[in-house]
């Protein structure tokens, strides 16, 4: 804790500037919501502000578990339930049971052929989808301070390197071929993570250190899910990724499935890019700013990830300006990623050349050198990302984070 004491003495509020990698203007944190649930999935709600809705259900059920000691005895039988087919394990308490069977069903307005669709899309730009939703979403979950003090006080922020492991699963089952086929992991991954996410709801409001009312509602989802496809499409679209209309279209569709399976209401989920866009501008901003857990998180991370790379190839500074170059100045500042007066510029010089080079758009020749290394470094970070998901599963939590 010293350490995050002496980054409280280091940020003291922070001026809430413009945050053009995000698309997004001044912050405003009384900015009511007046999003038209019209604009949804659903195309019809209530209205409600997603600040005060959570997930009622799995939250009282997890609540449960946790009371009555049964969560060591679920997460055992679970361990080996891997598969979106596979049938839940004997033995489960009936009423999880009951909740896992209708949780791991698909939306009725599920598309086939669009999932299939965002597989192809998923492996055809995989570097920039992998680059963006896990160094670009990593970097902007930091500087959302509900979400980082929600990671820092549980039990995940006492053990970085296993928390990046398993956030990794769900980004890894999502970008998956056969993410939402039979033999696929992304219905199993998100129901557990819904669990999860009701038992921190449950937990951290026990902690000494938090203070912050009933964490991961409704809208807190949907700023993290913000931060990874409308992030990573308007990111794409910038630096002119070939996007045709059917492939954006089912990379959204994609994420809309996996919201509704995470337990987000479908009148939140947005219909078109254009409702994500518009629904993005107006929570986001009211959702980010610096913290001190978020600057220690931020350091944890990206000292990981140059530690995980080759040093012949990537360094911290490296590390830094990609980084950096991914999220905006704002954001950047806010989660104190040190500017890098060498890799900085080369980075956001040679990188849109690189892009531009695998669209086809660019000659070889028109290549810096510089492009290489930078390409080498995205790549060992992608396979950073990619394996940390296959190492370890998703388990309910019984404690906060100790001390």
């Amino acid at each position: 804790m010293a350490e995050l004491s002496r980054r409280k003495m280091l940020i003291s509020g922070g001026a809430l500037g413009a945050l053009g990698a995000l698309g997004m203007s001044s912050p405003a944190h009384a900015t009511p919501w007046t999003w038209a649930p019209r604009g949804s999935i659903a195309g019809y709600g209530a209205g409600v502000d997603p600040r005060w809705v959570w997930d009622e259900e799995a939250d009282a059920l997890v609540a449960s578990l946790i009371d009555r000691g049964a969560v060591p005895e679920v997460n055992r039988l679970l361990w080996d339930w891997t598969r979106n087919d596979q049938p839940l394990p004997d033995g489960l308490p009936g009423d999880l049971r009951a909740f896992m069977e209708t949780a791991r069903r698909l939306p009725p307005w599920a598309d086939r052929g669009k999932l299939e669709r965002a597989a192809e899309f998923n492996k055809s730009r995989g570097i920039y989808l992998n680059l963006l939703n896990g160094l670009g979403g990593g970097m902007l979950s930091t500087a959302i301070p509900k979400e980082a003090r929600a990671v820092y006080y549980s039990k995940g922020g006492a053990d970085m390197e296993d928390r990046v492991a398993k956030t990794s699963i769900l980004g890894f089952a999502v970008g998956a071929l056969n993410a939402y086929r039979p033999d696929g992991t992304c219905i199993v991954e998100a129901v557990k993570t819904r669990l999860v996410h009701a038992a921190v709801r449950h937990l951290l409001q026990q902690s000494p250190h938090w203070n912050g009312g009933i964490p991961i509602s409704q809208e807190d989802m949907l700023v993290t899910w913000h931060t990874l496809p409308t992030y990573a499409m308007r990111r794409m679209r910038e630096w002119r990724v070939r996007l045709p209309a059917a492939d954006a279209e089912a990379y959204l569709h994609v994420w809309q499935v996996t919201a509704h399976m995470l337990g987000i209401d479908d009148e939140y989920i947005p219909a078109t890019w254009d409702a994500a866009n518009a629904q993005s501008d107006q929570i986001l901003p009211r959702n980010m700013g610096p913290t001190p857990e978020g600057v220690i998180l931020t350091d944890i991370l990206l000292g990981q990830l140059a530690e995980q790379t080759s040093p012949a190839s990537v360094s911290r500074p490296l590390v830094n300006a990609f980084a950096r170059y991914l999220v905006g100045d704002q954001v950047a500042d806010w989660d104190d990623i040190r500017r890098e007066p060498v890799w900085g510029p080369l980075v956001s010089t040679a990188w849109p050349i690189l892009v531009r080079f695998r669209e086809g758009l660019v000659p070889l020749p028109l290549v810096p050198e510089t492009a290489w290394l930078i390409d080498e470094a995205a790549r060992r970070y992608i396979m950073f990302y990619l394996t940390k998901g296959r190492e370890t599963k998703i388990e309910i939590p019984t404690t906060n984070r100790p001390g």
